[in-house]
């Protein structure tokens, strides 16, 4: 455990307990009362945390009535109720990148919060008690995603191998990398493509090779331009949007629908029978398309008559193999 580590874990037992025996702080951080005097004094006369030895508490702590001393602590402190805040989104994040881009990021941060919150560390219960199941996630390799994050921190343009599973096509593109996103299960990464001349969402798990060009600067793309061009469609499929869809699901499925976000600009009602409307702009409809035929015959599509057609078609071909 290193200095800083004890020195947040001194805070941390005292904040929890109130007043704790010499004892307990020489047993739980395996230091020397010689070591533990120090840091009592680094914290009192450095740090100026009134800790004080209580003899009806048989304790240290620190007095009622003294104003937070952490908010005079040079440094990112958190109470004990903001560390299991921030372990639970440690966990939970940990928990969602199945595809283990994430973790040799995100497993010095866990060591630090269960370094500093001990053995017994609500981070620790948390995995216990909380999980979380993330489903269709499609792997992607830990080597492209360190290339891609470096592009994005640093602000270099990417020359890459990317293969769509749409067009079953690879191309070579260079593209100015924008943001990543998170979106059901998998990463997507929001660039200007220079092939393409414009916006486009590549999959992650689609790029086959990468080189970060760190002579080449990334042209950047304003958050209006971005939000504009990627919000306005129907999920990960980008383009401005063009059409207006509006479903209408049964009562009985209504339940579920009328509670659940299917695009920012969404507009639902619920009628007099219990059943329900949803209407949201969109672009492409691939995607759409498979969001409505999971709902089955809970599901009807009022407009556009292009989108209601596309479902006919599918469900008739679907009908052929049975």
């Amino acid at each position: 455990m290193s200095d800083m580590e004890r020195l947040h874990k001194i805070i941390y037992m005292i904040q929890k307990r109130g007043y704790v025996p010499q004892q307990d702080f020489l047993e739980e951080l395996e230091i020397s009362p010689a070591t533990f005097k120090r840091d009592l004094a680094y914290l009192r006369d450095r740090v100026r945390v009134p800790i004080e030895y209580d003899r009806f508490n048989n304790g240290y702590g620190i007095p009622l009535g003294t104003k937070n001393p952490l908010k005079e602590i040079p440094g990112l402190w958190f109470s004990q109720s903001e560390a299991t805040a921030l372990a639970l989104m440690e966990h939970l994040l940990s928990s969602l990148d199945k595809s283990g881009l994430l973790g040799p990021h995100i497993e010095p941060l866990r060591n630090v919060i269960d370094s500093i919150l001990g053995q017994d560390a609500p981070s620790k219960e948390l995995r216990k008690r909380i999980k979380v199941i993330g489903i269709f996630n499609r792997q992607a390799s830990i080597d492209c995603f360190g290339e891609v994050g470096t592009a994005l921190l640093k602000r270099y343009r990417l020359d890459m191998t990317y293969y769509s599973k749409g067009t079953n096509e690879t191309t070579q593109r260079q593209i100015s990398p924008q943001r990543l996103i998170y979106y059901r299960d998998n990463w997507y990464l929001d660039s200007y493509c220079h092939l393409r001349e414009g916006l486009r969402s590549f999959a992650v798990d689609g790029i086959r090779e990468v080189e970060v060009l760190d002579k080449i600067k990334a042209i950047e793309i304003t958050q209006t331009e971005l939000q504009t061009f990627f919000t306005e469609s129907y999920g990960i499929f980008s383009g401005k949007a063009i059409q207006k869809a509006k479903l209408k699901f049964s009562p009985t499925r209504a339940r579920w629908v009328s509670s659940e976000k299917w695009h920012p600009e969404q507009v639902g009602t619920t009628q007099a029978d219990g059943s329900y409307f949803l209407e949201f702009p969109f672009n492409q409809d691939p995607e759409l398309i498979m969001d409505i035929l999971k709902h089955g015959s809970e599901v009807e599509v009022i407009e556009p008559k292009s989108l209601r057609d596309k479902v006919i078609s599918e469900l008739k071909k679907s009908l052929k193999k049975y």
